[in-house]
């Protein structure tokens, strides 16, 4: 069986002078056959593959399936004192779950005084993980003598990037098969085979870059985003809030001994400035101003 390659192969790389690996259209012009209809892959999907209508022993129809991805943020404030086992027992949990279930992706803590801290902690879990974090947080806090001051769920639709970048998967790894055939029977020049090879490279290589896109895609659905802060709850009558009085009986002999100070390096400073008017207003008083008084006609 005698293939021609050089219209294949120009078509082949028309294909990717014309638009690369985004342009569908000009993908399935080039190839035999159409590529199958955008469908999730399971082991690529993460389980999330699309949902089916219908039931019984009738034929099913394929259902756009929605893809959400949801953040959620939390603020709490606690005493200085439970703001770290608070959230030591956060990453707990969240451990306890395991990674396929919670993942910690940043958490810090700063104490900056003996009376104030705070803290941070992200992590990726769940929904299932999360709503029930959620339902017991407010409970956690009062019971730690604190309370949660901020809630927040913002959501967003990667439906039509998930869609178009499975659509985008299939047409790519249909291309490749096509490729693949041509090289399988090893019949043409050698630029023609040269040209062929390197546009399956190309496509394979774009291939791992959509598979790796529509997994971090999957994941954000899958594994809604998390962020808590801690913030310390002031006591009123605490150490930090009579602080600025034991400090200024602690600095009472340094202020005086600063004020004094002041007093006497001003004196020192203004001493020389005294005596030169004194002594202009001696002149002016004892030897000028009576001879401009006797001068004056009676």
């Amino acid at each position: 069986m005698n293939f021609k390659f050089p219209a294949i192969v120009t078509a082949a790389l028309w294909l990717a002078a014309c638009g690369g690996p985004g342009n569908e259209s000009v993908e399935r012009a080039a190839m035999s056959a159409p590529p199958p209809a955008p469908m999730m892959e399971q082991g690529m999907a993460m389980d999330g593959s699309y949902a089916k209508a219908g039931g019984g022993s009738g034929p099913t129809e394929e259902v756009a399936q929605q893809y959400i991805a949801y953040s959620h943020s939390l603020g709490m404030r606690l005493p200085v004192k439970s703001i770290e086992p608070v959230m030591q027992g956060h990453v707990a949990a969240c451990n306890e779950a395991g990674p396929l279930v919670c993942i910690i992706t940043n958490s810090w803590f700063n104490t900056y005084s003996d009376d104030e801290a705070s803290a941070s902690l992200q992590l990726r879990a769940t929904p299932d993980w999360i709503e029930t974090f959620l339902n017991g947080v407010d409970a956690e806090a009062e019971q730690a003598n604190g309370e949660v001051t901020n809630r927040q769920t913002t959501a967003e639709d990667l439906t039509v990037s998930i869609i178009d970048t499975d659509a985008r998967l299939n047409a790519q790894q249909t291309l490749q098969k096509r490729l693949e055939e041509l090289l399988a029977n090893r019949d043409g020049e050698l630029g023609d085979l040269l040209a062929t090879e390197r546009e399956l490279a190309r496509v394979n290589g774009e291939i791992d870059s959509l598979k790796s896109s529509l997994k971090t895609l999957m994941l954000r659905v899958q594994m809604s985003q998390l962020s808590i802060n801690y913030e310390t709850k002031r006591n009123p009558v605490s150490q930090g809030a009579l602080s600025p009085i034991a400090n200024a009986f602690a600095d009472f002999f340094y202020n005086l001994s600063s004020a004094l100070a002041a007093v006497i390096t001003a004196f020192a400073i203004g001493l020389p400035w005294l005596i030169l008017i004194g002594a202009f207003l001696w002149i002016w008083l004892k030897l000028i101003w009576p001879r401009i008084r006797r001068k004056k006609p009676s």
